[in-house]
């Protein structure tokens, strides 16, 4: 389970969508973050891993630890894939609004649990989330 920060790990099962969340709370905890805030980028880096599996059939995730101008601290994930991207990101930043049989809180879950969130999209070229946690 030991990844060099900044490298991506795949995501083509569900197995790799609990490793995804392993590694996260691992940054998250070395990094100094709160317990709650270890939570909320695990429970948005979940969200985001199973939407990368399943509604883009698989990609990559990155977890690295970064530092913004003021030195503050943080946690960033990246998120890609190369599935059919989303054609109404409105839509689909709206709670309760699902393509499939969940709850339609993934991405909008995400955005709320991160500091920062980050979606680009491309109908049939796929989609990279980017969220980051800053230490408090």
């Amino acid at each position: 389970m030991t990844t060099p920060a900044g490298d991506s790990v795949p995501i083509t099962s569900n197995d790799d969508v609990v490793r995804v969340r392993q590694l996260v709370r691992a940054a998250a905890a070395s990094a100094g973050m709160s317990l709650v805030d270890q939570t909320k980028i695990v429970t948005a880096a979940s969200e985001l891993a199973r939407n990368t599996f399943v509604h883009g059939g698989g990609g990559s995730a990155r977890v690295e630890s970064v530092v913004n101008a003021r030195g503050r601290a943080g946690v960033r994930l990246v998120f890609t894939d190369s599935g059919g991207g989303i054609p109404d990101v409105a839509q689909a930043l709206t709670e309760g609004w699902t393509s499939g049989g969940g709850l339609g809180l993934g991405l909008p879950g995400a955005r709320r649990l991160a500091d920062e969130f980050e979606l680009e999209t491309e109908v049939g070229k796929g989609t990279t989330v980017t969220v980051t946690k800053w230490i408090r």
